[in-house]
């Protein structure tokens, strides 16, 4: 079982900064991920707005019959959304992990423009690492 397939960073505009593919059976061309960036920070904002539940977050899960996909929302409106096989746990704690990883290695960057794609080499390698680790812990499961 594969715990992401791939991974999204979208700016608090809407904007996608990151996209990591990690071996999904479809793969999407740039456009096909710009869609579904925009299309999910729309769904999230809406959610927002429309819930009888006062300060609701957005949507966290969002789970269908082929995928899961998880979002997590940082205090500055940045969200971090992954899509996981259907009954993928613990990803939540993942992205935040992954959240830890952004304020570490792409904020504290002297040359990273908020908002702008993320193009730090360090991010990319400590991400990656942290997916396989998360990938052989639930095959060890």
């Amino acid at each position: 079982m594969a715990a992401i397939n791939s991974l999204y960073i979208v700016n608090k505009s809407g904007g996608l900064i990151y996209y990591k593919d990690y071996g999904s059976a479809g793969r999407m061309d740039t456009n096909d991920t710009l869609r579904v960036a925009s299309l999910w920070h729309s769904m999230h904002a809406i959610s927002q707005q429309l819930s009888p539940v006062s300060g609701c977050s957005g949507i966290e899960l969002l789970q269908a019959d082929t995928f899961d996909l998880h979002c997590f929302q940082s205090l500055t409106g940045t969200k971090f959304f992954a899509v996981c096989e259907p009954g993928t746990q613990q990803i939540e704690s993942l992205l935040k992990f992954i959240y830890g990883l952004y304020t570490d290695y792409v904020l504290k960057n002297p040359f990273y423009e908020i908002e702008m794609p993320i193009r730090c080499e360090l991010f990319d390698i400590n991400l990656t690492q942290s997916v396989q680790k998360d990938r052989v812990a639930l095959l060890g499961q």
